[in-house]
């Protein structure tokens, strides 16, 4: 449970992260919206990520993994589109911020 936790607060300070850079116009309206735009992240992460993956596998492979950067972008974009105060206006500033989150996320992970 602990792990759980320590993840979602990873995901969250990316997510602030990304939504700070205004260059990438993700923005929340209130902390709780943006709790809940990590929430919402981790759950399709956990259920239709690894789906995406298995069925891109080959565009993956071709990519050299670059791929996967869409499958994240588009995953950030549903969430804006499912979370009321959380802001991702375009699927370009999805791609931007699935950058910006997973190389906070790696960051962090690696530090601890």
């Amino acid at each position: 449970m602990g792990a759980i936790l320590i993840r979602w607060a990873i995901l969250a300070i990316a997510i602030f992260v990304a939504a700070h850079l205004k260059f990438i116009g993700i923005r929340y309206e209130s902390v709780p919206a943006l709790l809940v735009a990590a929430l919402v992240l981790g759950i399709i992460n956990a259920l239709l990520k690894p789906i995406f993956v298995t069925l891109s596998f080959p565009l993956i492979l071709l990519t050299f993994g670059l791929f996967l950067v869409l499958i994240n972008a588009l995953l950030l974009y549903w969430t804006g589109k499912l979370v009321s105060g959380f802001i991702v206006p375009t699927f370009g500033s999805a791609i931007g911020g699935a950058l910006v989150i997973s190389l906070v996320r790696l960051a962090l992970e690696g530090w601890l």
